[in-house]
């Protein structure tokens, strides 16, 4: 065995992960692989041991059954065409609006993070229905591009979403209060890249113009019956799943049971459910969950080293040590889990990060709850953020040549929605409320 100090060990840990990462490696491999080979060297064979607990306590977390659940109630729920009736139907209340047809993308966004909660089904989904809707209508592309993956990834935010359920566990806090506190920054979200839509709408008409007159004369009653066919279904679906968890009456996994069930029989409603959809909805489902599961795991094997080694530590003292007091540390959190999140996706810093600047947050004297939902809006920007950008890249997939948009249009599309997040994150800090009010509100 090497005796390595905390100090070395945190310099040859964080180099290997980069390293790896650089050479292309899946992060997987990057986080069991850097780990291994460190731990191999530092503990012997005493490794075995620490790799097992840390592995088994992963994949004996009650709450992790959430996971397999949550993902196959947002496959149902894709496959069952609940997007496009409330496409169609917000489309004609809010067409006519300047730049109204990206409002819609976000409201739609909004409403299928509370109901699908997988970023890249939600920014598929919402692609192929609003970009060519826009596109067609003269839509300055940039805004229309923007808008789809700004609305898209509202699902990792707004619950329940995957990354709640994942961040939960590992920072030792109710999944349950994160879905509550998650609920009311994800909204603030929504209303700010509105906003901005609005906003640029009235100063610009040619980036979003109105639809025509004719295209939205349908009779008020018919408005209003497309309306409620297909908001009601996503709202009792919503109700399911955080109502109970709210009122105290089911735990997430439970609540998570709960909406797997409602969305079969929402898919069953809309003719939508057939042995091929159901099998595709399985297979899609088991895919994402082992990869949540595999990272999960290199992760846990990652910070168990990390920590064993002690340098834990070492990351907290820097940090304490800077200048400004406890905002200071703050911001040094923030901006390091925005940087990271510019080249690793959220999961591997949710394994690697939450264990070390969960103990300092408590250090610094910040309520957990409100500094874990800090970190979880701030994580919205590792989405839409070059060179990883994830959603970026999913828009650029699924794109046609015809549309006429290039990955240029989409890059310069998402800036102002980063901007809108950051503006998010200063005020969720002015006004702690924002996060904190509704889980005081929990029936426990």
């Amino acid at each position: 065995m090497v005796d390595l100090s905390p100090e070395l060990a945190t310099v040859i840990l964080g180099v290997g992960l980069l390293v790896a990462i650089l050479l292309g490696y899946p992060l997987v491999f990057s986080l069991g692989g850097v780990a291994l080979l460190v731990g191999a060297f530092s503990f012997g064979p005493g490794m075995a041991q620490l790799f097992y607990s840390r592995i088994i306590g992963v994949v004996s977390d009650y709450i992790f059954l959430a996971v397999p659940l949550f993902v196959f109630m947002g496959v149902m729920i894709e496959q069952s065409g609940i997007a496009e009736r409330l496409f169609s139907a917000f489309y004609l209340w809010l067409g006519g609006l300047r730049g109204g047809l990206a409002i819609v993308t976000i409201i739609i966004g909004t409403i299928m993070a509370a109901s699908v909660g997988v970023v890249t089904a939600s920014v598929v989904m919402i692609g192929l229905l609003a970009l060519p809707a826009m596109v067609r209508r003269g839509y300055d592309r940039a805004l229309a591009s923007g808008a789809v993956c700004a609305g898209g990834t509202l699902g990792i935010l707004i619950p329940p979403s995957i990354m709640l359920v994942v961040y939960g566990p590992t920072a030792s806090i109710s999944v349950g209060k994160l879905f509550m506190a998650a609920f009311v920054p994800g909204l603030l979200l929504s209303v700010l890249y509105i906003a901005y839509i609005a906003v640029r709408g009235m100063m610009d008409p040619s980036v979003g113009p109105p639809m025509p007159a004719a295209e939205r004369a349908v009779p008020l009653g018919k408005k209003i019956r497309a309306l409620l066919v297909s908001i009601v279904p996503p709202l009792v679906l919503i109700l399911s799943v955080l109502g109970t968890i709210f009122f105290g009456i089911a735990s997430p996994t439970e609540a998570a049971a709960v909406g797997a069930a409602v969305s079969v029989l929402m898919a069953l409603g809309y003719k939508a459910l057939n042995p091929q959809s159901f099998k595709g909805a399985v297979y899609e489902t088991m895919r994402i969950t082992g990869l949540v599961m595999a990272i999960a795991m290199g992760g846990s094997m990652f910070s168990g080293v990390f920590l064993g080694l002690g340098c834990g530590q070492v990351i907290t003292d820097l940090i304490l040590s800077a200048p400004g007091g406890a905002w200071g540390s703050f911001v040094i959190i923030m901006v390091l889990i925005y940087v990271l999140g510019m080249f690793i996706d959220w999961i591997g810093i949710i394994f690697i990060m939450v264990p070390i600047i969960t103990p300092i947050s408590e250090a610094l004297g910040f309520d957990t709850l409100w500094f874990a939902m800090m970190v979880i809006v701030n994580l919205q920007m590792s989405f839409l953020s070059p060179p990883f950008c994830p959603t970026v890249f999913v828009l650029h997939g699924i794109v046609r040549k015809e549309w006429g948009i290039q990955m240029s249009d989409i890059m310069k599309g998402v800036l102002p929605f980063l901007g809108m997040i950051a503006i998010a994150l200063f005020v969720c800090v002015w006004f702690p409320q924002i996060i904190l009010w509704l889980p005081n509100q929990m029936i426990r």
